[in-house]
């Protein structure tokens, strides 16, 4: 396989563009997407079950399945149920740390708090159709849950059967109401609604392409979490890192997809080439290898020697990860030197894969660099924060003349009288 270590001061301006500029895919996509969602607009529920036919070779007998979600975790193993039960209290402890308190405090009179409200109905996108993603179903539902989000609706691709662990997820984490529709006709059924799907306000979760430019389309007559790509992976190594585990998280990451972008950084050229070694070893007994392959062969994957930790750090603060592994003997030291990450794993004994599923953060990540602009899923994407304000007569009137000034520095004379007739009997 082609994976060549190469010195990181040797990237040409060409491959360099190809690591650090990365994109989800969704311009090639648009037109495509366009059509769609005017197809569902005009003809909603005849659309969804017409696209469903086409894209998914499925004849829907209905598009709403909330009732099937019913019992749904007591029929599948117990191993398995215990698993997304185990990951789903992870999850929401590790969320309920991020609920916001409302707040008021006085500052000489001017009597100013934020308060936090949730929406009232978010889409959560789960992949799925003949795979089962019943951990994006946990990452999507259980943080909006915790918000306080009055109606949760999943759409999921259909399939002949859904997989049985992906319903599970669905009752354990508690979503309101659940559609089998994917794809961008999924998309375009939560910002628009048909007959059979209620609008919502805001579509989180990830989706191939098809699915990340429909959420591009419908950006401002909904909201969205963000625009994701192909999973990533950036990994930081030193002499002291294990190579077996590097390559490890490698391949878990390119398994996802032919695009994903992999990559590790090293300040130590037999770190490297071990790597690459355990890479070529561990490939062969991989059930994805051929999806693996290419990932890892793409340009946008590369194993690099640096010629020191900060040139590392440099470059993946450029880089800005979706995952950042940090294997090195000072992790901290690393870690504080870079701002741009979605998600970070310090230690030897911290794989990816852990975070994926079961730590407790989530795994809805910026890709494409989207990290140096905003962080992943959480509670507050779920919330809106209003402000709170109320003077006494003593502290509008010490702001008074500011208020006046500035509101005739701008011409707004509306704005000063507002003020001014208050005033009037001082």
């Amino acid at each position: 396989m082609q994976l060549p270590p190469t010195e990181l001061t040797d990237l040409g301006p060409d491959r360099r563009e190809a690591l650090i500029e990365r994109d989800s895919g969704v311009e090639s996509e648009r037109e495509t997407v366009r059509d769609i969602i005017a197809q569902v607009q005009e003809d909603r529920d005849l659309a969804l079950y017409e696209l469903s036919s086409r894209f998914d070779d499925v004849d829907l007998d209905r598009i709403e399945i909330t009732d099937r979600v019913a019992g749904a975790a007591a029929a599948i193993d117990p191993a398995v149920r215990t698993a997304i039960e185990e990951a789903a209290a992870n999850i929401r402890t590790f969320h309920e740390e991020q609920v916001p308190t409302d707040w008021r405090a006085n500052f000489d009179g001017r009597e100013l708090g934020r308060r936090f409200r949730p929406l009232e109905r978010v889409g959560v996108y789960a992949p799925g159709g003949t795979a089962a993603y019943p951990s994006s179903v946990l990452m999507g539902v259980v943080p909006a849950k915790v918000a306080g989000v009055e109606e949760i609706a999943v759409a999921t691709p259909p399939a002949e059967e859904l997989h049985p662990a992906t319903l599970a997820a669905i009752e354990i984490a508690g979503a309101d109401a659940v559609y089998q529709i994917g794809g961008a006709q999924a998309i375009a059924a939560l910002a628009y609604g048909t007959e059979s799907v209620d609008p919502v306000q805001k579509i989180v979760g990830p989706g191939n392409r098809f699915v990340t430019a429909a959420k591009a389309e419908v950006q401002g007559d909904v909201t969205i979490d963000f625009l994701a790509g192909a999973s990533e992976l950036l990994a930081i190594a030193d002499e002291t890192a294990d190579p077996d585990a590097v390559a490890t998280d490698m391949l878990a990451q390119a398994e996802h997809d032919p695009d994903s972008s992999v990559v590790t950084v090293t300040t130590d050229e037999s770190i490297a080439a071990s790597v690459r070694t355990a890479i070529d070893e561990q490939l062969q007994e991989r059930d994805r290898a051929e999806t693996i392959r290419a990932a890892l062969e793409g340009s946008q994957s590369a194993i690099l020697v640096a010629d020191s930790m900060t040139e590392a750090t440099e470059f993946a603060e450029a880089y800005a990860a979706e995952h950042l592994s940090i294997q090195t003997v000072a992790e901290e030291a690393v870690l504080d030197k870079i701002d741009s990450a979605g998600s970070v794993f310090l230690g030897a004994n911290t794989p990816v894969a852990a975070g994926d599923y079961a730590t407790g953060t989530n795994h809805v990540l910026p890709t494409g660099g989207q990290a140096k602009l905003v962080g992943g899923l959480s509670v507050d994407t779920f919330l809106r924060a209003t402000t709170v304000q109320r003077l006494d007569r003593d502290a509008l009137g010490d702001l008074g003349e500011t208020v006046m000034t500035l509101a005739k520095t701008e011409g707004l004379d509306a704005h000063e009288a507002s003020v001014a007739v208050r005033l009037a009997d001082e």
